[in-house]
C-alpha cells in the first residue's frame, strides 16, 4: 500500500483528530459537535473529470447549530517535498470552491520527509497581485516526537515514527505509538490495521524489534494476543462462510435461485444453525420449512 493510501485511510477513519493535528491553526472550533463528511470520490470524478486526484482527501465540516458556514478542508499527503506542486493544489482548491459554492476552503499539505517546497503562489503583473495562495503545511519530520508522546490524539500518536527523533530513540517511539493505539482505539480490527501503519513507518531492524520485545514485554504480549485473536476469528469466519455457501448451493439445487434477503440470513447464521438447515434440505419440501 502506498504512503498516500495509508494517510488517506487514516484521515477517513479519524477525520476530527486528523484535522485537529494536521491543521491545528484552523481547527480550534472543530469539536465533537461538528459533523465531518468525507467527500465521495465518485462525486468528484463525475464533476472534475481528469483534474480529479484520487489521493486528495476533502472533508466538509458542518456546524449543525448554524453557528458558522461549512468549512472545506483539503488534505494532501506528499511523501517527497520536491514533488509537491503548489499550482496543482491551488487548482484543486479553486475547483472545489466552485463545485461546492464556498470560499471557506482550507488547503493542508502533509509532508512525510524534509525538503524544499514553495510556501505561497503569487500571480500578478507589474502593478498588482491578482492571486495570492497559501496553504497550511504539516512537516512531520520537523516535529519533535517528545511533544506528542503522550497525546490523546490518535492521529498524532500513530505518526510518532514519522516525527523527528534520534536513531537510538526509535524503539521508544515505536512503543509509545503502539501504546497510544491500544489506549485510544477500542476496535480490535482497527488496532491491527494501524499496528501495521506504525510498523511500516517505524521500520525496525531485527535487533530493534528484539530490543522492543525485551524492554516492553506488556505491549508485546498485548499485540501478540490481538494478532492471534484476529487470526482465529478470521479462520472461523472463513469456515462459517464456507458452510454458508454449501447451504446456499443445496437450497438452489432444490428450490432454484434464492433472494438477497435469504442469502444475507444464511451468511449471518451461526454454524449450528447452518448444520441444522443443511440437514432439513433433504427432508423438507419448502424453503420456509428448511429455514424455520
Amino acid at each position: 500500500m502506498s504512503h498516500d493510501q495509508n494517510f488517506k485511510n487514516l484521515i477517513i477513519d479519524y477525520p476530527q483528530q486528523a484535522v485537529q493535528f494536521f491543521a491545528a491553526a484552523e481547527a480550534a472550533d472543530v469539536d465533537h459537535r461538528v459533523r465531518i463528511i468525507p467527500i465521495r470520490e465518485e462525486q468528484l470524478k463525475d464533476r472534475l473529470g481528469d483534474r480529479f486526484r484520487e489521493l486528495d482527501t476533502p472533508l466538509l465540516i458542518e456546524w449543525p447549530d448554524g453557528r458558522r458556514e461549512a468549512l472545506l478542508f483539503v488534505l494532501e499527503e506528499e511523501t517527497d517535498a520536491s514533488k509537491f506542486s503548489i499550482h496543482r493544489l491551488a487548482h484543486y482548491c479553486l475547483d472545489l470552491s466552485d463545485l461546492f459554492k464556498t470560499d471557506r476552503v482550507v488547503p493542508v499539505a502533509i509532508f512525510l520527509r524534509q525538503g524544499q517546497r514553495p510556501e505561497e503562489l503569487i500571480l500578478g503583473g507589474d502593478r498588482h497581485r491578482y492571486l495570492a495562495f497559501r496553504y497550511l503545511a504539516c512537516a512531520l519530520a520537523d516535529l519533535p516526537w517528545q511533544n506528542w508522546r503522550d497525546s490523546d490524539n490518535i492521529v498524532a500518536r500513530l505518526n510518532l515514527p514519522n516525527m523527528r527523533y534520534a536513531p537510538n530513540e526509535r524503539v521508544a517511539v515505536y512503543a509509545l505509538a503502539l501504546r497510544g493505539l491500544v489506549q485510544l482505539e477500542p476496535d480490535p480490527e482497527k488496532r491491527l490495521k494501524y499496528a501495521d501503519f506504525v510498523d511500516i513507518y517505524a521500520n525496525l531492524t531485527d535487533a530493534e524489534r528484539e530490543q522492543y520485545e525485551r524492554d516492553y514485554p506488556e505491549e508485546t504480549k498485548t499485540m501478540q494476543s490481538l494478532t492471534t485473536r484476529m487470526r482465529e476469528e478470521g479462520k472461523q469466519i472463513g469456515i462459517q462462510l464456507g458452510e454458508a455457501n454449501i447451504v446456499m448451493y443445496l437450497l438452489e439445487q432444490k428450490f432454484g435461485t434464492i433472494g438477497t434477503e435469504i442469502r444475507q440470513r444464511i451468511e449471518r447464521a451461526d454454524p449450528d444453525t447452518l448444520l441444522r438447515w443443511s440437514g432439513r434440505v433433504l427432508t423438507e419440501d419448502s424453503l420456509e420449512d428448511v429455514l424455520r
